[in-house]
Formats: C-alpha cells, structure tokens, sequence
C-alpha cells in the first residue's frame, strides 16, 4: 500500500490521510485492507470520519463509507470537514447523543444520515438521532425520543407510544412545530426568520409539570428525566 491510506484518531472520530497522487480505485482497495486489518481494533464503536489529502465527489465519500463497511464492523455516522472548530461542536454533539440514546428508554433506537427537507416526513417506532437539519416543513415522528444532530426547525412529535419522560433534543432548537405525548409546546418568545442565530448550544424540551419546557441540555436534566 506504501502508506497510502493513513488512519489517525481524534476523540469520538478517525482521520483517512489519502495520497493525492494515487488513482482513486487503488485508494478503495487499500481503505479496504487497512480497515480489515484494523477490524478487532475498532469492533463495532461508532465514530465520525474525517478525510483529507484530497477532494472527493459525494459519490467517491460513498464509495470509501461502504468500503470501510464492507471490510469492517465499524460504524462511521458522520463526516466532518477540517476545520476545528465545525470538528470539535459536532464530535460533542455525537457524545451527548450518544449519552442520550445510552439513556433511552431500553436502549433501542435508530440513526438517520441526511437532511429532511420541505415536505418530507420521518416516521419511526423507535428513538431516532437525526445527522443533519431538520427543515422548516418536514416533519420526524417518534414513538419515543428524537435526537437532532444538527438544526431542528421543522415540526418534532415524539412520545406517541404514550410512555412518560421522552424527550426531543437538538444541537440547534427553533422548531416550527413540537409535542411530547399529549403536551404541545408553547413559546412565549417571537421569532424571525431573519434574526441573528444565538449562539449554539445543545437543547432538550421534556415534559415537566404537565407542560413541555426547554432547556439547555446538562447531565443534570438527564438523570432527572422519568424512565
């Protein structure tokens, strides 16, 4: 392989170093190799890639994801770019997602890579974590808990199974839309399309006194949330 492939680790995530030089089918076959030897290493964790060394298409960024899946157990989430800054807020939000899920009512839940846009409608049964924005009209429904990895400003019900202490969380929360179970949320502030965006942090709207509040996402509210 002459070092062509290199992979390097950050917490919660791995870097792919790719030889610019090298043809693009010979990278895949080498990504292969390298992540079938390192399969016992990295078991089934899951993890975001990050990957340098030279441009892709989407289409290349699918091939490598199904590469590494193919030859290996474990689960790459998301992709992250370079920049520190993007990195660092988003392996964050994949750790409290992933404290959320371990918290989960029975630990059962799904993720979904990509973006629901106008129009579209997520439906599941299970809890699910969202990697990407959920835009203004569409719409995720859960039986349990919804879990944004990225903006929530579509519409979000979660809680249809009727079981008390689910939740809706988001790294970016301005829903259009939001019920837990039987209680709707009611902003009392007003809202601009147009206005300058706070600054980001991580948001959980649960049910508290017969009515759905929302709060910045702690640990602390996490044990105090019903099971």
């Amino acid at each position: 392989m002459k070092n062509s492939v290199i992979i390097k680790s950050f917490p919660s995530g791995i870097v792919l170093h790719l030889d610019s030089e090298v043809p693009f089918e010979e990278l895949l076959t080498d990504i292969g190799e390298k992540f079938r030897e390192s399969s016992s290493f990295f078991k089934d964790a899951k993890m975001a890639l990050s990957v340098r060394g030279r441009e892709l298409t989407s289409q290349q960024e699918k091939q490598i994801l199904d590469a590494i899946s193919e030859n290996s157990r474990l689960n790459i989430i998301c992709l992250v770019g370079e920049e520190g800054a993007d990195q660092q807020l988003l392996v964050k939000a994949m750790q409290q997602a992933e404290l959320l899920m371990d918290s989960s009512h029975g630990n059962e839940g799904q993720f979904y890579r990509g973006t629901l846009k106008n129009g579209q409608v997520l439906e599941t049964e299970s809890s699910i974590v969202i990697l990407g924005d959920v835009y203004p009209g569409s719409t995720i429904i859960s039986a349990r808990d919804i879990i944004v990895v990225g903006g929530l400003y579509g519409k979000a019900y979660a809680g249809g199974n009727g079981g008390k202490g689910h939740y809706v969380a988001a790294l970016e929360m301005s829903p259009e839309k939001l019920q837990i179970g039987d209680f709707k949320y009611r902003s009392r502030e007003k809202k601009s399309k147009w206005s300058i965006k706070p600054k980001i942090q991580p948001k959980i709207a649960y049910i508290k006194d017969e009515r759905v509040i929302i709060d910045p996402l702690t640990k602390d509210i996490l044990s105090e949330l019903p099971v």
